[in-house]
């Protein structure tokens, strides 16, 4: 699935705006890694709004990622440029207490803790779809640049990703076992 040029390159120029591109992350800068989740997310087939999501992942920062380049209080600015539907996977992402979210998301009643409202409830199956798909791209980017976080946390991401097995693709449980085994 191909996504809209227009989305991607406002995206793109305004995570440059917002210093992307001068954030260091593995494998380079930020803005890298997460055109690097976008592609990722892309050969596996992943519709146009989680491809964006993906590029996008990082606005509000991470419970792994402190830095935000946007305050999730401005969301809207955000929606505006790639839509409202990726937006929320973004949020979702952001906003996930990872600790208190992790161990029940394939639950049907999935408690999930919203690490900015504190607030407590169950995500679509599609908005849990997205999360583990957005988690094993992210995850995997950087374990495949960083051969030292890969050995220090590739078992462990591969035994939550084998939790996560039910909500993730083909393509990505197969990464998944080659780049964390």
């Amino acid at each position: 699935m191909s996504l809209p040029t227009d989305a991607t390159a406002q995206a793109v120029a305004l995570l440059r705006k917002l210093g992307a591109e001068d954030l260091p992350h593995p494998g380079g800068t930020l803005l890298a890694h997460l055109q690097r989740v976008q592609a990722h997310l892309s050969e596996w087939g992943a519709r146009p709004a989680l491809q964006l999501a993906g590029l996008c992942h990082a606005f509000y920062g991470t419970d792994g990622f402190a830095t935000a380049l946007l305050s999730h209080r401005h969301r809207a600015e955000l929606a505006a440029v790639i839509g409202a539907e990726a937006e929320a996977v973004v949020y979702l992402y952001a906003s996930c207490d990872r600790k208190a979210s992790h161990p029940t998301l394939t639950d049907t009643d999935a408690a999930f803790r919203d690490r900015f409202t504190d607030r407590v409830y169950t995500p679509t199956l599609q908005l849990r779809r997205d999360f583990a798909e957005l988690s094993a791209a992210n995850e995997l980017d950087i374990a495949r640049v960083d051969s030292a976080f890969r050995e220090k946390w590739g078992p462990g991401l591969l035994r939550l990703f084998g939790r996560f097995r039910p909500l993730l693709s083909e393509d990505a449980w197969r990464e998944c076992r080659t780049v964390l085994s």
